[in-house]
């Protein structure tokens, strides 16, 4: 009891700037200094909250889509002839107006673009409020730069109307095009948004509300942070009121009726994830490797050279001496060198870290190519502890 006392008293003085350590025996005395370093070196678990680990289900935005007229173009819009759909569009909503357009009459417009709208209902969203839209050119528009969108509704995968867009258009690109065909454009001119260029007219039911259980989902499958959520919920609001129903799903049992203040609590809660799955994700198309902090590789020696080939082609010309009766010849002459230059072997230690491993493989010199080819390989011989993903 008194040598924990003095540990513990070193331990107050360590703050302090002084460590000082009382016990009898030089060997407790070596212990309690190894004890305080071991202390001081432990870094503090990185802790999380449920609300960046999960989502409650139900609560999610849901997207809607829909086709409208930009306006007001300055001689960049929709060349008719060739995009019949948006003359029959205006003559559409002209026609709504009271506005009729003689038969045989085909509109020749420059300052009129089709365009599709984008926009995320989020989750209880109200009839009223605003939400930001996207909108960009579905036919032959070269900008929609100082346009504006025409009154159009935006509706759900159910077909139903849940908004209704309008307004003038930000656009962050521009483009400039001169009378001899050339053109410079930075960004794309042809799309931009509208900051609540909608109003919300419908609201999307949740099907939350109505059960007696919360359910999380999280986001990246594992059993140990589901079970972790799970001690949480239970040292939190007492025992029983969650379960995990697989590594994704947990339902959690209000202890309340007011499910607001409980939500709140419940998304504060801090919990330490589970380590991730050691894994190693490999890019064919670009040659990027990146390696998860828990990838180890068994004892293994690897040894990894190039082999250089250059292939050049010359032209000869063979001409015969005067008053001979040859003829000029060309006759071509290919060289090829090889160089291989010389494979270095390196080892791996037994439970090798991924900072050694990133040592080892940059000390060798490998390419990002030859680094796939040598992953490749750790893993056919059993050396890599790691799931190999190729993207």
């Amino acid at each position: 009891m008194r040598f924990l006392k003095n540990i513990a008293a070193a331990l107050r003085s360590q703050q302090h700037g002084i460590a000082r350590v009382r016990c009898g025996a030089p060997r407790a005395k070596q212990f309690a200094i190894t004890l305080l370093m071991t202390f001081a070196s432990i870094a503090p678990a990185h802790a999380e909250r449920i609300k960046d680990l999960a989502q409650v289900a139900g609560v999610r935005g849901n997207p809607l889509v829909g086709y409208g007229l930009v306006v007001g173009l300055d001689g960049s819009g929709d060349r008719t002839s060739q995009t019949p759909f948006t003359v029959q569009s205006l003559k559409t909503m002209l026609d709504q107006l009271g506005v009729t357009i003689p038969p045989g009459v085909n509109p020749q417009l420059k300052n009129v673009a089709a365009v599709a709208i984008q926009a995320e209902l989020p989750a209880f969203a109200k009839p009223g409020q605003n939400i930001d839209v996207t909108v960009s050119s579905i036919g032959n528009a070269g900008s929609l730069r100082g346009g504006t969108l025409l009154m159009a509704p935006l509706r759900g995968a159910d077909g139903q109307i849940y908004a209704i867009a309008q307004g003038a258009l930000v656009v962050g690109g521009f483009g400039a095009a001169g009378k001899d065909g050339s053109k410079i454009s930075v960004n794309a001119p042809n799309g931009g948004s509208i900051p609540n260029g909608a109003i919300v007219e419908r609201s999307v039911p949740n099907a939350a509300q109505g059960s007696n259980v919360v359910t999380l989902n999280l986001h990246d499958a594992d059993f140990t942070t589901a079970a972790r959520i799970v001690s949480a919920v239970d040292a939190a609001f007492g025992a029983g009121h969650a379960h995990a129903l697989d590594g994704v799903t947990i339902e959690v049992t209000p202890p309340s009726s007011d499910r607001i203040a409980f939500l709140a609590q419940l998304e504060s809660l801090e919990v330490n994830p589970g380590a991730a799955a050691a894994k190693v994700i490999v890019s064919a198309r670009t040659g990027t490797v990146v390696m998860g902090g828990q990838v180890t590789v068994l004892p293994a020696a690897v040894s990894h050279g190039s082999l250089t080939v250059s292939i050049t082609e010359n032209i000869n010309v063979s001409q015969p001496e005067a008053f001979g009766r040859g003829g000029t010849v060309v006759t071509p002459q290919s060289n090829i060198e090889v160089q291989q230059e010389g494979g270095r072997m390196f080892m791996f230690q037994g439970g090798t870290s991924l900072e050694a491993i990133v040592r080892a493989v940059n000390a060798v010199g490998a390419a990002p190519g030859d680094i796939v080819a040598i992953l490749e390989a750790l893993k056919r011989a059993g050396a890599l502890r790691a799931e190999l993903e190729v993207i």
